[in-house]
């Protein structure tokens, strides 16, 4: 059974979805693709206490890696690019083009590693905020380009921008 959760961040409400605890999707209001609560779903706050506890934590600066039961679905190059993503460090930022070197993905199949990031399900938890452009700029991002600077200025990567 399909069950989910929504907690509020400093970046919106957040929606959780999973199989008992396992969690297979986190998404945030607007978000390219994200999921809906469907009929049939059961809203179950309990069976996402640890994943809220750690988005808390993070959020308040205490948590810099996620520990959690994740089954996102995808297929088999999507879930090693996935995968790739967890290996980037908080407070840090990689490219496209490394990441894809790092999975040894030819230079011509670069939108290929693009496209799934662009469809992970798991944003925050699977932290592709912290993939950009080779020129520093901030690319496309599911929750948002906006959201994905207030991400890693929290972490550190950027500076606050002065007004």
């Amino acid at each position: 059974m399909t069950t989910y959760t929504k907690i509020n961040s400093p970046v919106g409400e957040l929606l959780l979805v999973g199989e008992g605890t396992t969690l297979t999707s986190l998404s945030m209001p607007a978000q390219r693709n994200a999921p809906v609560v469907r009929p049939g779903w059961r809203r179950d706050d309990a069976a996402f206490a640890e994943a809220a506890r750690q988005l808390s934590a993070y959020f308040a600066g205490r948590l810099t890696r996620f520990e959690l039961e994740l089954a996102p679905d995808g297929t088999e190059f999507q879930q090693r690019v996935w995968r790739a993503l967890d290996e980037v460090a908080y407070g840090s930022t990689t490219t496209y083009g490394e990441l894809a070197r790092r999975l040894d993905v030819p230079p011509a199949e670069i939108r290929a590693v693009g496209a799934a990031i662009g469809s992970n399900p798991l944003l925050i938890v699977r932290p592709c905020h912290r993939v950009i452009g080779a020129d520093g700029s901030m690319r496309g991002y599911a929750g948002g380009v906006e959201r994905k600077v207030r991400l890693l200025t929290h972490e550190g990567a950027l500076q606050p921008m002065l007004v």
